[in-house]
């Protein structure tokens, strides 16, 4: 059976490999963004393979335009069997002492409060119907800190507590929640971490096979088409020669 899944950050990286492969899974479409040229185009490329897609531009930071786009999606729409909570970013690698101040801000209320705010304007309708699905794109920065890391690592902590204590929450219900945890991924995410240096985004890289978007966005497609009674809790992808968030073996 077709689901409706809907995606937040469609338009890059985790969230655009996810919109390729519920696309090619036979799913309905909500891709939600910033960019409205981009929503376009992804719109465009996949309805032209039998896709049926609607996109929102909205920032998940403004929860009344979230609210307000959501409450006019068709009715037929509305009934949203997977979300899939990947808007996030990162930015900056300073110590925590000399970290700035409106990019905490930017993290804190992109990666916990816009996850937050589709938590709520959606589950209720999954737990009116007694089921769905909700996917957190949390990261293995939310297991232990790196350098530099730390308040990104707090967003990505948050998640995991999010996401468990959800999966709590709706235990009574048929409704599942998966939290997916990345290592390195290569994305556009490094060129937003540090502010368009490619060179420098480029050398986190070197000497390692990083994962792909593809490869996160295997496993969501996956864990949401597992059977009913199968819950995929939580999953740490990394690369081969990736062990933890601090610990990556180059060659």
């Amino acid at each position: 059976m077709k689901k409706i899944v809907l995606i937040t950050g469609a338009t890059s990286g985790i969230g655009l490999a996810c919109a390729k492969k519920f696309a090619e899974n036979g799913d309905r479409l909500i891709l939600t963004g910033r960019n409205e040229e981009r929503l376009s185009e992804i719109r465009k490329e996949l309805t032209a393979k039998g896709t049926e897609v609607i996109t929102l531009v909205f920032d998940v930071r403004d929860r009344e335009k979230a609210k307000k786009n959501l409450n006019e999606l068709p009715q037929e729409w509305k009934v949203i069997d997977v979300l899939v909570n990947n808007a996030g970013l990162a930015l900056g690698l300073e110590p925590e002492y000399e970290g700035c101040l409106d990019e905490w801000e930017t993290m804190i209320d992109t990666n916990i409060k816009g996850l937050l705010t589709m938590t709520r304007l959606i589950v209720p309708g999954m737990v009116e119907r007694n089921r769905g699905h909700i996917i957190n794109v949390g990261s293995v920065a939310g297991d232990a800190a790196y350098a530099g890391g730390n308040v990104y690592c707090a967003t990505k902590a948050a998640v995991k507590a999010l996401s468990d204590g959800l999966r709590i929450d709706v235990a009574n219900t048929a409704i599942r929640v998966t939290n997916l945890k990345p290592g390195l991924v290569e994305t556009n995410f490094s060129n937003i971490r540090f502010h368009g240096d490619y060179e420098r985004a480029a050398s986190l890289y070197k000497g390692i096979k990083p994962l792909t978007g593809d490869d996160i966005a295997d496993v969501a497609v996956y864990a949401a088409n597992a059977p009913e009674h199968v819950q995929i809790a939580e999953v740490l992808i990394l690369a081969t020669h990736q062990a933890s968030g601090s610990v990556i073996v180059r060659k």
